[in-house]
């Protein structure tokens, strides 16, 4: 293909992605409403970020309002004590999410007086935040022209310019993507758009991203050692409990270790007088 038919074909896949968009898009998500001087608040968008990975749209929706309505700004988040923040949390899953956000909120607070991060050197940095979610920050909050890439980019970008292909690796789409992104004035609204379109391919054709090099399948929810993980926060958020009265509630052979994974992690407590866990104070 010469250089001249990949522009058109680039061009003609920017169109029809911004066109969905125009008349599709899901323009009514909250971490899309901006603030009320017309921009977005940088500390909301790294909010839905971290609670949208692995995470689908529905189940974020109510768990964002709900934690922005305690935790409405970075001082708040940091301020609060760690078992707050899961409690909050509680539902959505990957709870060491919640951890790295409440860890973030600490070191936006002490290191950048209380203002996200600008850079991707910067970003990447604090708990919880790789280099694709620096990405996505830098774009949603601040408008940036940055380069990331998550599963509805790839769907997107295999659908139309790899189709038939196995294994394709993040560092061709990101080629494709470049070369795009290099036309758009409003890198937001374009990544929106790629976003919503992504969603409606797999809804339509299938999830083309499983032809992506990094495609991993999820393990089942159901069962799952997260699963338990899961059922003992929820547990601790109403009370301390010994392990005898988890097993009440959670009759699974691996409470014991999984109760040990999580005081790892600093994810729950033990008081050796009471025997009790609980959330972190």
């Amino acid at each position: 293909m010469s250089d001249n038919e990949e522009v058109r074909t680039i061009a003609a896949a920017h169109r029809l992605i911004t066109e969905y968009y125009a008349v599709h898009g899901r323009h009514d998500l909250p971490w899309r409403q901006p603030e009320a001087n017309g921009q977005f608040d940088p500390y909301k968008i790294m909010v839905s970020e971290l609670m949208l990975q692995q995470t689908q749209v529905p189940r974020v929706i109510p768990k964002f309002t709900a934690f922005l309505s305690v935790f409405p700004n970075v001082t708040t988040l940091a301020a609060a004590p760690l078992g707050a923040v899961l409690t909050q949390w509680s539902g959505l899953g990957y709870n060491r999410r919640a951890k790295f956000l409440w860890q973030a909120a600490q070191v936006i607070m002490q290191d950048y007086a209380g203002g996200l991060p600008k850079t991707a050197e910067q970003l990447v940095h604090l708990p919880g935040i790789g280099p694709n979610t620096a990405g996505a920050i830098l774009a949603y909050a601040f408008n940036q022209p940055a380069l990331f890439i998550e599963t509805n980019i790839r769907s997107v970008f295999i659908h139309h310019f790899f189709s038939g292909q196995d294994a394709v690796r993040d560092a061709e789409i990101t080629s494709k993507l470049a070369a795009m992104l290099a036309a758009e004035p409003d890198p937001r609204t374009f990544y929106w758009a790629v976003m919503d379109y992504g969603t409606y391919l797999k809804q339509t054709v299938g999830n083309t991203a499983r032809l992506s090099a990094a495609y991993t399948r999820q393990s089942k929810f159901a069962g799952s050692r997260r699963q338990v993980r899961g059922v003992i926060l929820r547990e601790l958020a109403t009370q301390p409990q010994t392990v005898n009265t988890l097993r009440i509630s959670i009759a699974d052979t691996r409470l014991a270790d999984v109760l040990t994974e999580l005081l790892g992690e600093g994810l729950i407590a033990y008081d050796a007088t009471t025997g009790a866990y609980s959330l972190p104070s």
